[in-house]
């Protein structure tokens, strides 16, 4: 209670200070805590503060890298790689929402700052791969970490008779540091409260409004990445994902809805949170949930779609990035996350939508949430066609699955969301490209008769094989003979994935293309989660199935 009392008044500094204040702590506790603190002085010392004109790791990093390659060839490995990280995740925010049968406003705030340290060990011996891991980075437990690695592989190596075959990589030695301003981690707790303390109350103003949530989300990765095929390579990596929230309730007539303001997640600083002018857009979405709360259902039928690129990144998302893995086309995901209808023999000559779709996988652009300079596997990281005027080009690949489609070069969408973790192939930036320069989002509305214009996403649901699917949204507004009206309620579209797309048939220029996505998604078991961007502009889809929803 003292700790949230501290929290609410705005003298919040870190959890460990108050962890220590407002509680009586037992010798094992403290020593628990000493370690972590210990922990986290030590990753700050070997990884050093981002210096982004840097171009070379830390040397500590690269001794500790040194044990581990020259262990795991000792041991009769013939390839290793060590992984190094340090993991940061602060979310911190307001929920206000009336107290049960009261007319007085509960103003919550709250604040998680988690930290993660630690290394992984890959090595393949006898054809197999071998992982191990700790929080304790020190060269001599890399070395023993190594030799454990070492005995997983020979275990995995009496199972399984296909060796790993990797695809061949060249040798860096970099530093990278994504781009930022300023850095988030760096601002008062005090000033990231209070700016999202105001923007809820402002949505909350209304008393038709229920409840207002606001939340600031920070992520942070410091990589360290060593081979024994010559790499040496150190990453940096800020994102960002503000949120605001409203819910507005009809006790009358038992009905509620939501409105949100989403910004745009991205690779960035603090400057980003500015530029969301969050305390301006407030009144808006206070202003738009109320509309949503009284406008009329939909009637369902046949319609014609003017998508966001707020809603429609979701069903790239789901539709294209999920079916363009190689590992779920394999069967690889099965048991978990699903398949894809999108097997081999498709790949080169699957219509999969009009010539107007041209989807890139891509972690090298600017702001993307899975951008970096080299993925997980030490691959220097491209932009590839995914489709090209219609047709499926290329999957999502990392270095031990280019030959299993016949290609020499991993496309570099290897990645582990942990040090504890076991890389594996995770989705890139997955953008759709825009279309002509003069095309805008009006020009689309005015080629619709009866159709409906989505913002936001909501809920959805698709098969384990990608290929059928239904999505709600956040927003819905009635387009008639040519013209935007007034907002509609409980709508849901559905297709299946290569029907959708080839209905597409118009899409905004560049000036109107803008990249949302997802600061987690689920894959893996043990599952992992990854950080994705998806872009696009607001495009239209002719003729879809448009659901009454509860």
């Amino acid at each position: 209670m003292k700790a949230l009392e501290k929290v609410a008044t705005g003298t919040l500094r870190t959890a460990l200070h108050y962890y220590l204040v407002s509680t009586n702590p037992t010798r094992r506790s403290f020593v628990a805590t000493s370690v972590s603190t210990a922990s986290i002085l030590l990753a700050r010392r070997i990884f050093g503060e981002p210096q982004p004109n840097a171009t070379k790791p830390t040397p500590e990093l690269e001794k500790l890298g040194a044990v581990a390659i020259a262990e795991a060839k000792k041991q009769g490995a013939t390839y290793a790689d060590l992984r190094i990280g340090r993991y940061r995740n602060q979310f911190s925010g307001y929920r206000l929402s009336p107290q049960r049968g009261s007319d007085i406003t509960d103003e919550v705030p709250f604040v998680t700052d988690q930290n993660s340290f630690g290394f992984g060990v890959r090595v393949i011996v006898k054809g197999q791969w071998g992982f191990a891991a700790s929080p304790l980075v020190t060269a001599e437990e890399i070395a023993r970490i190594t030799r454990e690695a070492v005995t997983v592989a020979k275990a995995n190596a009496v199972a399984q008779s296909t060796p790993v075959q990797l695809a061949p990589v060249k040798s860096y030695r970099d530093r990278w540091t994504s781009k930022f301003e300023k850095d988030p981690f760096a601002i008062p707790m005090d000033e990231k409260l209070e700016l999202i303390h105001s923007a809820t109350l402002s949505v909350k103003k209304d008393p038709k409004v229920f409840s207002a949530f606001g939340a600031l989300g920070f992520q942070s990765e410091d990589k360290y990445f060593a081979s024994s095929e010559g790499s040496s390579i150190q990453q940096y990596v800020v994102r960002v994902y503000p949120l605001l929230n409203a819910v507005a309730v009809d006790f009358k007539n038992g009905i509620s809805r939501t409105r949100n303001y989403t910004v745009e997640p991205q690779t960035a600083g603090w400057e980003a949170i500015a530029k969301a002018n969050l305390g301006e857009n407030a009144p808006r979405i206070r202003a738009e949930v109320l509309e949503h709360l009284a406008a009329p259902p939909v009637k369902p039928g046949k319609k014609d779609l003017l998508l966001f690129p707020s809603h429609l990144w979701l069903t790239i998302h789901e539709s294209v990035g999920h079916s363009t893995e190689l590992d779920r086309a394999l069967g690889y995901e099965a048991n978990y996350a699903g398949t894809s209808f999108l097997t081999t023999e498709k790949m080169g000559s699957f219509s999969f939508g009009s010539e107007l779709i041209n989807v890139f996988g891509d972690r090298t652009i600017d702001r993307g949430l899975s951008t970096v300079k080299y993925d997980d596997d030490g691959v220097l990281t491209t932009k590839f066609p995914i489709i090209e005027k219609g047709v499926f080009k290329h999957y999502q690949t990392i270095r031990d699955q280019a030959h299993l489609v016949g290609e020499t070069e991993s496309r570099g969408c290897c990645y582990a969301d942990s040090w504890s973790s076991v890389p594996f192939q995770r989705m890139p930036n997955v953008w759709l490209a825009p279309g002509a320069a003069s095309v805008t989002p009006n020009d689309l509305i005015a080629g619709i008769d009866d159709g409906i214009l989505i913002e936001g996403d909501g809920s959805f649901s698709i098969d384990q094989q990608r290929y059928n699917f239904q999505f709600g949204g956040d927003a819905f507004w009635e387009i008639k003979g040519g013209k935007k009206r007034g907002m509609v309620s409980r709508v849901a579209y559905q297709a299946r994935t290569p029907d959708f797309w080839h209905a597409c048939d118009g899409m905004s220029g560049q000036s109107y293309w803008q990249q949302f996505g997802a600061p987690s998604d689920g894959k893996g078991e043990p599952a992992q989660s990854n950080a994705v961007s998806h872009g696009c502009s607001p495009s239209r889809f002719r003729q879809i199935n448009v659901l009454l929803t509860d």
